[in-house]
């Protein structure tokens, strides 16, 4: 199985990863096209030069890697991936043989956690609106971030049932600290989930976010809000 988990950032989507990763059976790999993003435009991002330098930069070549043998044996891998990174001409027909499951969370969290990390963030930055449109083209079951931090393990239960997958029990713990499947990223990104065992407990209340983040919050509700409304519970 091929499971092609697609989010924004600062969506818990490395928490998936680790808890897809800490299983025996598969195979992870961290934002597969992030690097060639990154050169095909002039966006900057912290450790742009890094992550140029450590990570495939060709579209052609990931989408050969995405298609082709799982590493180390294993019998499955997840891919985790954001919509926004498939800039127009990248291929994306590989995921058409992939279990394409899609991960979201409220705009105001999201933007919150991204604009401390990075400033001035865009609404391409986050992705919803890509996300809206990938989602069209490679639909599939849309998890909420908030019900996965409510309950773990109901939520991983009801995902791995509905794509035919067994639940396994590792699912929901994994060690601390950096892992050997992180990208050349993670030292920016990364340090809250590293400091994590588990999946982090219920949020509190939404942000209250004013300014320009409080307008990029509301262009990017609706966007989430048409798929929040497919999302399962």
């Amino acid at each position: 199985m091929r499971i092609a988990m697609w989010s924004g950032p600062r969506n818990i989507s490395t928490a998936m990863m680790y808890a897809f990763g800490n299983r025996p059976d598969f195979a992870a790999w961290d934002e597969p096209f992030y690097a060639a993003y990154l050169a095909a435009t002039d966006v900057e991002h912290p450790m742009r030069d890094a992550i140029l330098a450590a990570h495939e930069t060709d579209p052609a070549e990931v989408a050969a890697r995405c298609r082709g043998p799982i590493p180390d044996a294993k019998e499955h891998i997840y891919l985790k991936l954001m919509p926004f990174h498939m800039v127009d001409g990248f291929p994306l027909d590989w995921a058409d043989d992939c279990v394409n499951v899609h991960l979201i969370r409220h705009p105001a969290r999201v933007v919150a956690s991204y604009a401390a990390k990075r400033e001035n963030p865009s609404l391409r930055d986050i992705g919803y609106s890509e996300h809206v449109a990938l989602y069209q083209r490679l639909p599939g079951p849309i998890l909420d971030s908030e019900d996965i931090r409510n309950d773990p393990e109901r939520m991983l239960r009801k995902l791995c049932g509905i794509i035919g997958l067994e639940f396994d029990q590792r699912m929901l713990n994994w060690p601390e600290g950096p892992k050997p499947l992180d990208g050349a990223w993670a030292p920016h990104w990364y340090g809250t989930v590293h400091r994590s065992t588990g999946f982090a407990g219920p949020e509190g209340p939404l942000p209250d976010l004013s300014g320009e983040l409080g307008e990029l919050v509301e262009k990017a509700l609706p966007h989430y809000e048409a798929l929040a409304e497919q999302r399962l519970g």
